[in-house]
């Protein structure tokens, strides 16, 4: 099922065929995530802090792509992605993005840990005021 203005419809996953060179993931995780060490990280998506790249499982890809096959995982540079449709298939509801295929950093075959690229720490911006020493 898609859910529109219209109404919700059922979609089969054999009916969805992506274009081109697209690509199509579900499960990207844009909730609360628990580190190594155990700390809970809480959702940052819409954030400065939520600027990452970010994991999904490839739903469906296009007959010209080539280099990324269905079933696997790979990494998205952070924005790169739709902002997706919900969908009801044989699998259950999830929601779908189209991803650029020339920003997939890399790709695994199972399902990876979803860990911060960065070492840095999030700071946020000083106000004017406290800039000028």
């Amino acid at each position: 099922m898609i859910k529109s203005a219209y109404g919700v419809h059922r979609i089969d996953k054999h009916q969805l065929k992506p274009l081109k060179d697209a690509v199509i993931v579900g499960d990207m995780n844009f909730e609360e995530r628990l580190s190594n060490g155990g700390i809970i990280l809480v959702k940052d998506n819409g954030k400065s802090s939520g600027i990452r790249p970010r994991w999904g499982q490839v739903y469906a890809v296009g007959p010209d792509q080539h280099d990324i096959k269905v079933g696997s995982w790979i990494c998205v540079e952070h924005g790169r992605w739709t902002r997706g449709i919900e969908i009801e298939d044989e699998t259950g509801k999830q929601t779908l993005r189209r991803v650029d295929p020339k920003d997939i950093m890399m790709e695994s075959d199972e399902e990876p840990k979803d860990v911060t690229f960065s070492a840095a720490i999030h700071v946020e911006a000083k106000p004017d005021w406290m800039q000028h020493n």
